[in-house]
């Protein structure tokens, strides 16, 4: 399904796209990043918190290091200002990336087992599936993010993944 490679790829990719959603975002004022704008997670940076939330989860459950706080209805309010998103999310992009370049393409044929907040439930997925799903959760946001900055008036960031530059 998937190798290390295309979490490395992945990994520098989602550092890419937070980095430029970040240029954008830091262009608005901070009622404007907090206003609610009809999304599922209500703002941009309720919507950027959630996202933050989870890769923090996920990467908990990928390399056992520290979980965020709270579930997924208290993920918006993860960090109140956009300097302390950023911070964690500058140190959350690190760690994708260095799990990501330290991975054994065979940890990604096992299970991964934990207990699904979301569910109720203890679960057991394919890991690679769920690493799939970890990438596949950060485009989803992400592109929800840049809809609300285009409706704001915002240029929102390129987002193709062909033109990720090399040296990302």
């Amino acid at each position: 399904m998937i190798n290390r490679d295309y979490c490395v790829m992945m990994s520098r990719y989602n550092a890419w796209q937070n980095q430029q959603m970040l240029q954008a975002l830091e262009t608005l004022p901070i009622a404007d990043l907090q206003s609610d704008r009809g999304a599922f997670f209500g703002s941009l940076l309720g919507t950027a918190n959630h996202l933050l939330w989870g890769d923090l989860m996920w990467m908990s459950r990928f390399d056992g290091g520290p979980k965020p706080a709270g579930g997924i209805p208290e993920s918006p309010e993860l960090h109140p200002t956009l300097a302390s998103w950023s911070e964690e999310r500058f140190r959350t992009d690190g760690r994708i990336r260095q799990w990501a370049e330290t991975l054994d393409s065979v940890e990604l044929n096992g299970e991964l087992n934990w207990y699904s907040g979301a569910l109720g439930e203890h679960v057991s997925r394919p890991m690679a599936l769920c690493v799939a799903h970890m990438f596949n959760h950060q485009t989803h946001h992400r592109g929800q993010i840049h809809a609300m900055l285009t409706a704001a008036g915002v240029a929102a960031p390129v987002s193709d993944l062909f033109v990720l530059p090399e040296d990302v």
